[in-house]
């Protein structure tokens, strides 16, 4: 590229705070390509802010910090609110549970360059051993009030991907662990629905673009995974049970029929439903599914994660009519007490 591009990252918190050190570490040395970095932190425990901070000062990026937990739309406006859209040529948003590899960033902006696209969207595995596909890109159905999304080969072996689905092609729908877009198209689109706090963002995003007729691109040479939170830690799950709240969700869901015009039945929606209970359940895996567990044990742990799903929607519908600047901790979040497990 003769013309070297100004590139912003922001990051912002997904659903854990326990992969930021990892994650950040991994952003620097894997990344070649000079950016700045605007990294939004929602209401992180302790020890992660006072990592963040040191960082921060010793790197030289703009550290923002809320006393609140945040939703992901609202930390990506939040970012941009922090930045000057006519001195970058290029947003990356990044979620905070994100790993790379080398040349990432150069790819991405590569391929904005050579196609015009207003947004790219890397290959995104899943788990830190980058074996596993978790979306290179998808496509949007509709009929009537009737959308379906489908996401090619996902949570298959990366072997197993078909070698042309895995070259540089346009596509209608990427996921937002890491995205990039121009900055025009920020301008334009006037960033992010925050109404959407759950489900539905990154299908709402591209919707937009496509309604204003511009390119969406998958470049399979930009290479990242997505950690999922297979183990959570204690200090992850106030967030993760807040951020996957049925809340959130119907929330988000409600918001998506009345922009999009689709009924309550349609694919998508119902999906939205679907992963929102199933990805709860990642905080139990490790205990509900060991072959080992007493039978007593395992319906404790149904009677922990029930409580803890109603108990995460109460503390969200608190927090939508108390306003997203409360304080979470002023709702009285607490951890779960421990259930022995025979190790």
């Amino acid at each position: 590229m003769p013309h070297q591009p100004q590139v912003t990252l922001i990051v912002v918190p997904r659903e854990r705070f326990s992969l930021t050190e990892a994650s950040l570490a991994n952003l620097y040395q894997k990344t070649d390509y000079p950016f700045d970095l605007v990294y939004i932190d929602g209401n992180s425990p302790p020890s992660v802010r006072q990592f963040l901070e040191a960082q921060a000062q010793a790197k030289g990026f703009h550290y923002h910090r809320t006393p609140h937990y945040l939703s992901p739309n609202r930390a990506r406006n939040l970012g941009l609110s922090l930045i000057d859209l006519t001195k970058t040529d290029y947003v990356v948003f990044v979620d905070n549970d994100v790993l790379f590899q080398p040349g990432w960033l150069e790819a991405l902006v590569s391929c904005a360059e050579e196609t015009g696209a207003w947004l790219v969207g890397p290959l995104c595995l899943e788990g830190d051993d980058f074996k596993t596909l978790h979306i290179v890109s998808g496509s949007l159905a509709s009929r009537g009030q009737r959308l379906v999304e489908q996401r090619p080969f996902m949570h298959r072996p990366l072997a197993e991907v078909t070698p042309n689905f895995l070259e540089r092609h346009r596509t209608q729908l990427l996921e937002l662990h890491t995205i990039l877009i121009r900055a025009e198209a920020l301008q334009a689109l006037g960033g992010f629905d925050e109404t959407l706090i759950s489900m539905g963002e990154e299908t709402d995003l591209c919707l937009k673009v496509a309604r204003q007729g511009k390119a969406i691109y998958a470049e399979p040479k930009a290479v990242m995974t997505y950690v999922p939170p297979f183990d959570p830690q204690p200090m992850d799950l106030p967030f993760f049970f807040v951020r996957w709240s049925r809340a959130w969700c119907e929330q988000s869901q409600a918001h998506f029929q009345s922009v999009w015009g689709v009924a309550q039945d349609s694919p998508n929606i119902q999906h939205y439903g679907t992963f929102v209970i199933n990805h709860r359940h990642l905080a139990f895996r490790k205990w509900m599914g060991s072959t080992w567990f007493h039978r007593f044990q395992r319906y404790r742990l149904r009677f922990l994660a029930w409580w803890m799903n109603r108990r995460a929607t109460q503390l969200a519908l608190q927090w939508q009519t108390a306003g997203p600047h409360v304080p979470m901790k002023s709702l009285r979040v607490t951890e779960p007490t421990p259930v022995t497990t025979g190790h």
